[in-house]
């Protein structure tokens, strides 16, 4: 934390302060998950407060199920047993010694939204929302890790392989079954993040990551992989992670992460002035690279193409940008994206038509900002 000092009057008056051994914010400036102190629970990622793309480390969202462990890298394994021809523990040391592979995607929870879509009176979602707290979690990170597929052929996959059953070494055991199309794709094993080693809320030592998968199979302080024949139905893919439809039936392993995209500036609680500014935003698909971004300022009555900032990766964040002359009357500010397939973000209601509103997880409509003839912004979910 940064120490609080009194910044002169003239700052080349006066001498500065000395180097340190990490390096911290201005004093001035406040951005931090939120909510934080629940053992299991979530903090999500000041989306507002970042420019970008790459989400800092200490402030990438945390979803945790029995807080987060204290782990000795030193006495930490991973065994890789059942459908192989060798079952093998390998230290950290050792996933080291692997070719590495350095990736930028983007992590979200299946959940993410969830405030947005039932925090107010039912089928209003509160107007009092920042995008912190409609779509905050979600980031994105440079991971460096090891191929899984590279790891697994030391133990010699067998043919029967189906599923892999991965699971972390926090206080439940949370665990999560994958297809081994997935695993044998772009799974990664990641020991590093932003170039650091990752941060203990993100799964110190090790970690899977799964790009374009919903953040709960990208398992923390990954201890366990165990090769089988069919999905282990774990209590976090029947009691939790499926999601109830419309028709009264529910769908399970939907693992994809739908296009997305929020404007996260101007949002509330910000007050605007007349004139020129800029409208800002993130944009994602678990598909693959975002293809496009429109936004509109009249309520969804006429669209315009964002400007995408290159580089545009594969399942990560994008960020999109377009000026905006507001003239002081009403207007509703709205984002919506579409991936590489074709897939187009839908609206709330289209959502509710697809699934019903009792959907628990893959939120994804198209958000909105009320622009009050004051100034004011609100948040406007009712797309």
């Amino acid at each position: 934390m940064t120490s609080q000092v009194s910044a002169p009057q003239d700052p080349t008056k006066a001498p500065g302060a000395p180097t340190i051994a990490v390096g911290s914010r201005s004093q001035f400036v406040n951005a931090a998950r939120a909510p934080t102190g629940a053992i299991a629970g979530s903090s999500f990622t000041p989306l507002q407060d970042l420019t970008g793309t790459i989400t800092p480390s200490d402030l990438h969202f945390e979803v945790n199920h029995g807080g987060v462990p204290a782990i000795d890298p030193a006495r930490h394994s991973l065994l890789v047993h059942g459908l192989v021809q060798r079952p093998l523990l390998f230290t950290l040391a050792d996933i080291k010694r692997f070719p590495r592979v350095v990736r930028v995607c983007a992590i979200e929870c299946a959940g993410n939204g969830s405030l947005a879509w039932g925090g107010g009176t039912f089928g209003k979602p509160d107007p009092g929302l920042t995008p912190q707290q409609v779509a905050g979690m979600t980031a994105n990170t440079e991971w460096t890790g090891v191929s899984l597929r590279v790891l697994l052929a030391e133990a010699g996959i067998s043919s029967r392989a189906k599923w892999i059953l991965a699971e972390g070494g926090d206080s439940c055991l949370f665990a999560r079954s994958i297809p081994i199309e997935k695993v044998m794709d772009d799974a990664l094993l990641a020991w590093a993040q932003n170039g650091e080693p990752l941060r203990p809320s993100q799964g110190f030592p090790m970690r899977l990551v799964l790009p374009g998968w919903e953040g709960s199979t990208n398992v923390k302080w990954l201890r366990r992989l165990e090769l089988g024949t069919r999905p282990w139905m774990t209590r976090w893919e029947t009691a939790t992670y499926t999601d109830p439809l419309a028709n009264g039936t529910a769908r399970q392993f939907s693992f994809v992460m739908d296009a997305k995209s929020i404007i996260t500036t101007p949002a509330y609680p910000e007050t605007l002035t007349p004139g020129w500014r800029a409208i800002s935003g993130l944009a994602w698909s678990g598909r693959g690279k975002i293809a496009r971004v429109e936004v509109s300022s009249d309520g969804g009555l006429s669209w315009h193409d964002a400007t995408l900032q290159e580089p545009v990766v594969s399942k990560a964040h994008a960020r999109f940008t377009t000026m905006w002359r507001w003239d002081g009357s009403e207007a509703i500010l709205l984002s919506r994206a579409t991936d590489e397939t074709g897939y187009v973000q839908p609206t709330r209601a289209e959502l509710i038509r697809a699934r019903g509103i009792g959907t628990l997880y893959h939120y994804n409509p198209i958000y909105g900002w009320r622009v009050m003839s004051n100034g004011r912004v609100f948040f406007r979910g009712d797309t």
